[in-house]
């Protein structure tokens, strides 16, 4: 029994042992191979930091806690060698959204979009008079839009001296034989007041004057306005109505001066009328004014159109577009979307794509553009068929660029620049900066002149509002109304030295807002904000103080660290720059009170 029991304790200790010795032998493997696992993971996992302040470092994209701009992924520092590529992990790429395409050749078409409204043809339009003086005695016709034949009455009118000429008639008609002249020219006297042959030798057949002749119409048409009223009275030519012939009408477009170059007379338009949804008509433009209105600044085109049903009425709106083609209709052209292309102001920069695989490589390229398409640009030089471009995503690329060295596109050479986020300024006015520019050049204007220009900057801090919010609608809607108010400064109060001054002004002014209305969307509206801004500050330098105090304020950051000004009503720092992704960036410089 005792041998039985001394087994047993055997067999249960060399269990123990083989079970202490497993755990030892495959546990501390187990671990040991997580551990390398984890340690892999780790050794590919991505860094973020920002352009702007490059000692911010995360392991997850965000925003910069310092400024708020979107933080780039920070590359681990392999690369092919090339010095002007920028490379980045396909993971990378992915968390940038960067979208890319092959560049390719199509017939270039540039869609011209136009507003207009119908008006009555001007060559139909005639105004209806009296060929006698006297009293209007009846109205046949009593409203606008009635229509009317020629010959139908339209008035009564009493005349005393068609009374007397009457009289004068019947009394030469009883010595005709005697002095057939004195007769003939009593005839022809109420001839020239258009009395008919009928009616002269009615009044010769009745020996008694006719009290009350009709005035008939002379033309078919609608009136399109009444003149008179019962028991005017009128003298001879007087305008009693203005009807119109409305079975021929024009549509006339309003042309802007930047787009006057590619509508010609014989281009062909589709437009559709505001108050017949679902129908397309096509016209061809007749005729363009020579001139351009100098309170709205545009021209306009013409399209006559036949209206014989009568469906078009004046005054109704519409909207027309014009294709064309830059080039050669025959030829192909290289055309790239507006969101590929980063400008320097100098400059068209786009980036390429380099190589495949796991570390797609991107080098800055500098191309020239040819005419804006709407939403595409032609490339006259600088990319060949087949190139693959970066459509989305254009910004972090030029980042990570900037941070790693490579030529980027303020820094076309290449190289460490210092990107750190500074302000303040020196205090002094440097030949060619900003504060050098827009330093005060006093002009004396009117309080007219001065209230016209107040206008145009409310407009803009209407402008500024829109951009800081983000909303591509607003801004448009902003921008329209700035370039209202500067088409609506009248030039003449204006005088002398101010007179030139103000005209270089809106000059700028005016090629800015069109600029930004004609941006994609609104980060190409906010590259011209800055120059347009730089004419607002020097305006108000120029030609204020105004009724309000203005605050010039500047961000170091904008235009890629060149820094850029902009006029506000408050102290409060609102960035039209970069909106909710900077808000607060920037200081107040300067005040205008």
């Amino acid at each position: 029994m005792k041998t039985k029991n001394k087994n047993i304790w055997i067999m249960a200790g060399i269990l123990l042992f083989g079970f202490l010795l497993g755990w030892l032998v495959f546990g501390g493997s187990r671990e040991t191979k997580d551990n390398h696992v984890h340690g892999k993971e780790s050794s590919v996992a991505q860094t973020w930091t920002c352009s702007m302040h490059p000692q911010i470092r995360q392991n997850e994209p965000g925003k910069c806690p310092i400024c708020g701009m979107d933080l780039v992924p920070l590359e681990d520092g392999v690369s092919s060698g090339d010095p002007a590529v920028v490379e980045m992990s396909e993971n990378a790429v992915k968390l940038a959204n960067i979208r890319t395409m092959t560049v390719g050749r199509q017939a270039a078409e540039k869609v011209i979009r136009l507003n207009g409204k119908v008006v009555p043809d001007e060559r139909k339009v005639y105004a209806q008079t009296t060929h006698i003086p006297g009293r209007i005695e009846q109205l046949t016709v009593n409203f606008t839009g009635e229509s009317v034949k020629k010959g139908q009455s339209l008035a009564v009118v009493y005349s005393p001296d068609l009374v007397t000429a009457q009289e004068e008639l019947l009394q030469a008609y009883t010595i005709r034989n005697a002095q057939p002249e004195l007769f003939e020219a009593a005839k022809q006297k109420l001839r020239n007041w258009k009395i008919g042959e009928a009616q002269i030798d009615r009044v010769l057949t009745d020996q008694s004057p006719v009290q009350r002749f009709p005035i008939r119409a002379d033309v078919n048409g609608i009136v399109t306005e009444k003149k008179v009223e019962l028991g005017d009275y009128v003298e001879r030519g007087t305008p009693l109505y203005e009807i119109a012939d409305l079975s021929a009408v024009w549509v006339l477009f309003d042309v802007y001066e930047s787009e006057m170059v590619w509508i010609k007379e014989g281009s062909k338009v589709n437009y559709t009328i505001a108050s017949l949804p679902g129908e397309v008509f096509e016209g061809v433009v007749s005729f363009i004014d020579p001139l351009i209105d100098a309170q709205t600044r545009v021209a306009t085109a013409r399209v006559e159109v036949s209206n014989k049903d009568g469906r078009l009425k004046p005054e109704m709106f519409a909207s027309g577009e014009i294709r064309v083609m830059p080039g050669s209709a025959s030829e192909e052209e290289i055309t790239i979307p507006k969101t590929a292309v980063l400008w320097t102001g100098e400059r068209s920069v786009v980036y390429t794509r380099e190589g495949a695989g796991n570390r797609p490589g991107f080098r800055l390229r500098e191309v020239t553009l040819g005419p804006s398409l709407g939403n595409t640009y032609t490339v006259k030089a600088g990319l060949q068929e087949g190139d693959e471009i970066v459509v989305n995503g254009t910004f972090t690329v030029d980042a990570a660029a900037q941070l790693a060295g490579k030529p980027s596109m303020m820094n076309p050479e290449g190289g460490n620049n210092s990107a750190g986020h500074h302000h303040g300024n020196s205090g002094t006015a440097v030949p060619g900066t900003m504060e050098s520019r827009n330093a005060p050049v006093k002009a004396k204007i009117s309080e007219e002149a001065k209230a016209a220009l107040e206008k145009v900057t409310e407009a803009y801090l209407v402008l500024k509002d829109a951009l800081v919010g983000g909303d591509r609608a607003a801004t448009k809607q902003a921008l329209e109304s700035l370039e209202f108010s500067i088409a609506s400064v009248d030039m003449s109060l204006f005088k002398g030295t101010s007179h030139e001054r103000w005209m270089d002004l809106q000059k700028g002014l005016d090629g800015y807002v069109e600029r930004m209305i004609g941006a994609a969307d609104i980060e190409g509206m906010r590259t011209y904000f800055k120059p347009l801004s730089d004419n607002m500050i020097r305006m108000a330098n120029m030609f204020g103080p105004f009724s309000v105090t203005l605050y010039v304020q500047h961000c170091p950051m904008a235009d890629s660290d060149k820094g850029a000004d902009w006029l506000s009503l408050s102290k409060e720092i609102r960035n039209p720059y970069f909106g909710d992704k900077m808000l607060k960036c920037g200081e107040v410089t300067s005040e205008i009170k």
